[in-house]
Order: C-alpha cells, then structure tokens, then sequence
C-alpha cells in the first residue's frame, strides 16, 4: 500500500457527537499507514485538534447549527435555517474541489458533511440516520437525506444489521438500494476495572441554546442528589477548567483517556439520548437517565425505543427533578453491544478492493 495516500475525515460540527465517533477510525487510518486531514468547524473541531495534536486540521464552512429555545419551534428554526445550511454544503464542495485539484487528499469520509464529496476519489457517509425523523414530515426528510448517500460510493452505518440493534427505524430501511455497510457500533471508550467513585455523572453537550438551559436546570438539581456527582459541561474551550460545589466536581471538558476513565468510575450516568453517547454506554454497560433535547424527533424516538425495551428511563427537560432518578432501580441498563467490525477491513474502497 502506499503511504502517501491522505484521507480527509471530516464530522458534523453538531454537538460533538460525529466527531468523537471519528476518533476510532482516524486512529484506524493511522494504524493502517494513511495519512490523515481533519475537516470540520467549531466545538467539533476544536475536540479533534485537542485529541490529535500531530494531526493537520483544516476548517470547513459552518452549518450554523442552532436550536430553538423551545422544542415546538425546532423543526420551524430547522427550515428557516436551511439557506445557510445550503450555502454551507456550497461552500463546502468548493473547498473539496480545491483539495482534489491540489493533489491534497486521495479519499474522504464524511460523517453528515454532505457537501464533502467529489467523484474523482473514494467517498465515504457515515450516519445512523437512514431515516430522517421530522414528526409530519419524516417521509421528505428521510427521501432527501437518502438522496444525497447515493451520491457516496458507500455508507458506513454505526450499528449492526439484524436484531437487536440500537438505532432501531433510524439505521435499518424496509427496502434499501442504497451502498450500505453496517460497521458495529463505533465508541473511542473502553470499558476498565474501576473502583466506583462517583455516584452519578452528569454529560451534556450539543447545539446552543440547548446546551446551556439544561446545564442551567441540573447544576440546580444535583445539589439535591444525594451523593458524589461529576458535571461534565461539554464546553470545549481552550484550557481545561475543574471546580467545585457542594457534592459536585464540575469540568468543562474531558478528552478521551479522562472521560473513559470517568464513566468507569461512574455509578449511573445522567446525559442527552444523542446517539453517539448511546453507543459509548452500551460499549460500557452503564446504567442511564436520558433527557431527549427539546424537539430533536431523533433523540426523543431513542429515548422512548430504549424506555420501552427496559434499558433506561427517560423524561422531558420540563419534567426532569433530581427524584426522577430513582426510576432507574427497575431497568437494567446497557449490556455489552461490542460488535464492532474491524475497521482497517473497510478502508480497501481507497485502494479500488
């Protein structure tokens, strides 16, 4: 194989989600010998320049992601945003193009960039949304988003293909032509023989406004909790910040030998119903509470799916008090889901395999 061959990886700067679910397989691309580029903006890519220090990062253009202030308006905040969105991927293609002509990059794997693509090389989707959940308008959103994986020589699906499964409606069509390859859940974390230190830990992330409502509700609740808590804030900045208050240890933000460590030490976990997290736990067989965000119909379905199949409780932001918890003690939580392909396997698709 040669050496020289760069493959640009490049996540959605939506929470931060899609980019940690890229550290298995960048780290996948370094072991098997290719060179990589990061892609992406914001939080999402800040997490990744501080995860690959040695890695060269490039900064793509901004969807501009944000959420509604309350649930009822985010499909609405979702359309009138949708301009910016378009321009986005526009933008997007004109920086591929540039990195094509250039000779910079020889592949891409996009995790729902879904303007990062060109014929001239192997292009990879990574998602586990086949289907596009928006309440009335799931069927449009689910044909729209269907159109553009077929534009990709392959979609790479972060679950497994039978049952049981995790995403449910969401990774798995009824009928499918398109280039599917379900590659087992992906997670950067470990599951380790750790002493129990904290109680609960508590894990946000995502979009604005969001992020900082919820994170605002939970300083507030936990202070009622009894027993040890550590709040990770999901707030990538550029130093790490620890303080404390009451029973709680507070981070800005974990990279990912810390935050392995810290779901070990953790009791029961307390965070959104994001996908990505739902992977992380079911790699190491935690017990959760969700809190879908407000209006995310994707979020919402996981978190009634995993409800229903008596693996974690849920509740709504407006609902959630700290008492919530003690719901947990009739559901088993996460068992091992650790089916992962291995991934170096799927990279034959940038040496024409």
């Amino acid at each position: 194989m040669t050496k020289q061959k760069t493959i640009l990886v490049a996540p959605l700067n939506w929470g931060l989600g899609h980019a940690t679910r890229c550290i298995p397989i960048i780290k996948a691309l370094q072991e098997k010998g290719y060179q990589v580029l990061i892609g992406s903006d914001g939080v999402a890519l800040s997490l990744l320049e501080k995860e690959f220090p040695g890695i060269e990062c490039i900064e793509l253009p901004s969807y501009n992601i944000k959420y509604a202030k309350k649930g009822k308006n985010f499909k609405l905040k979702m359309i009138k945003d949708s301009p910016k969105m378009l321009k986005a991927m526009t933008n997007e293609k004109e920086v591929i193009k540039k990195l094509v002509k250039q000779g910079k990059i020889h592949g891409i794997i996009s995790d729902n960039r879904m303007g990062v693509r060109h014929k001239a090389i192997p292009c990879v989707f990574i998602t586990h949304q086949l289907n596009v959940l928006s309440g009335s308008t799931s069927w449009l959103s689910s044909k729209m988003h269907q159109e553009v994986i077929k534009k990709f020589q392959e979609c790479w699906v972060p679950d497994v293909q039978g049952k049981p499964n995790l995403s449910g409606k969401l990774g798995h069509l009824k009928n499918n032509s398109l280039p599917i390859k379900y590659i087992g859940p992906l997670s950067r974390l470990n599951k380790l023989e750790a002493i129990t230190f904290y109680d609960l830990m508590v894990i946000i992330s995502g979009p604005e406004p969001q992020r900082t409502l919820l994170e605002e509700k939970l300083f507030e609740e936990v202070k009622m909790f009894n027993g040890k808590v550590l709040f990770v804030r999901g707030k990538i900045e550029a130093k790490q910040v620890k303080f404390e208050f009451l029973n709680t240890t507070v981070f800005n933000f974990m990279n990912s030998e810390s935050l392995e460590l810290a779901f070990n030490q953790s009791a029961m976990v307390l965070c959104r119903s994001g996908y990505t997290t739902i992977m992380d736990l079911a790699k190491l067989e935690k017990k959760a509470f969700f809190i879908p965000t407000p209006g995310q119909f994707e979020q919402v379905y996981l978190a009634k799916k995993l409800d229903k199949q008596g693996l974690a409780p849920y509740c709504k932001q407006d609902d959630f008090t700290i008492d919530q918890l003690k719901r947990m003690t009739n559901y088993t939580g996460f068992s091992s889901f650790d089916r992962q392909t291995n991934l170096t396997d799927l990279f034959g698709l940038f040496e024409g395999e």
